[in-house]
Parts: C-alpha cells; structure tokens; sequence
C-alpha cells in the first residue's frame, strides 16, 4: 500500500509534534500535495541549493530537513530569491519538503538527547524541561569516568562529521570533567541556566565572543564551565541517522535515506 506525503507528515507529527515547538518556530510541511504518494525520502538538516538538489535528482518524494526554509519571513518566492528558487525546483519535481526543528530537539532521542547518548552521558536531564516528561532543551548528565577537557574535545570530534572550523575549546586542556551540559545547534541563551554554570562544561554551537568571554569571566570569580564551540550543523546532523530509523520502522514500506552533504557554510580557515 503506497503511502501519501499527508500520511508520512502523520507519522512525522507523531514523532515530533509541532505544537510543542517554540513560539517563534515554523516546523512542519512547508510545500507539496498532501496527497502525492512517497516512495523515497531524504533526511538533511538543511534545505539548501546542494540537498534540495540531491532530493531531486535521486528521486526523493519528500525532503525533510531540521531547519525550517521559511523561519524568516519572506515576501517573495520569485526564482530571482534564493528561497523561491528552491521552492520552484521542489514543487516542480513534486518533491514536498517538510521541517522537523525545535520539536525534534526537545525529544528523548532528539538533537541533544542523542549527542548526549553518543558521549555516553549517564542520568541525563534537559536543561530545561519541557511540557511533557522527560523532554525539554538541551542535556545535563554526568561521564561514566572522569575525562580531562583536551580529551572531551577530542572524543567529541571523532563522534562529529569533519568541518573547516573544528572544535574550539575555553579552559584548561587537563581539566578534569566529570559533569557535562550540552545543547544541540545555537546553545548560548542557556550559558546563565544554573545547569549549565554548575556544569563542568558546556558544549554547543555558534557561541558569540560577548557572552563566551562573560561566561569565562564569571568562572574565574565564582563557578562556570569550560566551553566547546562546535559546528551547529555537525552536532545536529547526528540527529538523522535516529530520525532516520525511527521513520524506517514506521513505514516499512518507504525508502529513507539521510544525505552525506555538508551543509556547513565555512568552506576553510586560515591560522594564524
């Protein structure tokens, strides 16, 4: 029995319902017939020229990414915009796209829990709790065995797909961790949550100099983690290959694949 893109947006709202998202937040299916059959789908975090691309020419029927094409306000999808552009090609090639973001984040298996899982966290907790049990942004929990800052940061960047930026790291390579508090994609909001200054270290993404250096400079004169900056698409893409299995088992019958495309925006650095 075939399955419909309204029947696969089902089970996808089933896995990470939409109005548990944040308020500002803009999930779910953004373009595409409800009642257009899928037979193939492709997992990325983003919708951009290279992975709505790849959808097209391998025959996706649905392309569901992390991060939401429309999360900003557009007033025009002309072909001459970058966002129309891709639209046209997607409702072209009847290739619906839909968006799974901070409702997939909150979740048990979600961008954080499965980082978390993956840096083999015990008794971890969201950072902040969520409506239902058990889901909430980010994680807390603690290393099995105590590991020093340096090899934390090389751990992580052996779980983490390569990108031209790396891992940065704030404190003392030999610092002995043993607590770990981490948020999945853009994580400073959360720097001032007491989980995370009670923390031994807080890993996230896209950490801004003012509230990365505050943030060190209130570890100096009371308490405050050690911090890893990491790529925000590296750290969610971890996230597909779990997303991934858990549609497989719900639709057997639907071939979904998670794209191997690096939509990191930095192509390199230069050291100095």
């Amino acid at each position: 029995m075939s399955t419909t893109v309204a029947e696969f947006h089902t089970v996808v709202e089933s896995l990470w319902p939409t109005r548990y998202a944040e308020g500002w937040d803009a999930p779910g299916l953004i373009s595409g017939d409800p009642d257009d059959e899928v037979d193939r789908v492709l997992l990325a975090v983003d919708a951009v020229r290279a992975t709505v691309d790849e959808a097209v020419s391998t025959g996706a029927d649905v392309l569901l990414t992390h991060h939401p094409l429309l999360l900003r306000g557009v007033t025009s999808v002309a072909e001459t915009t970058s966002k129309g552009s891709l639209l046209a090609t997607l409702i072209r090639s009847r290739c619906a796209l839909i968006a799974a973001h901070t409702n997939a984040d909150i979740v048990d298996d979600g961008t954080s829990s499965v980082l978390a899982k993956r840096l083999g966290l015990l008794d971890q907790q969201p950072i902040v709790p969520g409506e239902r049990e058990g889901t909430g942004l980010g994680r807390v929990g603690r290393l099995e065995h105590p590991l020093a800052l340096g090899r934390l940061a090389l751990a992580l960047g052996e779980l983490l797909p390569a990108t031209a930026t790396g891992i940065r790291v704030a404190g003392d390579y030999d610092q002995e961790i043993r607590t770990v508090a981490l948020c999945g994609g853009a994580g400073d909001s959360l720097l001032d949550h007491p989980a995370v200054t009670a923390a031994d270290v807080y890993i996230t993404s896209d950490l801004r100099h003012h509230p990365a250096s505050e943030a060190r400079e209130r570890a100096l004169v009371g308490s405050g983690p050690a911090l890893i900056d990491t790529s925000h698409w590296a750290s969610e893409w971890l996230w597909l290959d779990t997303a991934a299995a858990q549609l497989r088992s719900a639709l057997p019958d639907v071939e979904v694949v998670v794209s191997e495309l690096r939509t990191d925006p930095w192509e390199f650095v230069i050291t100095q």
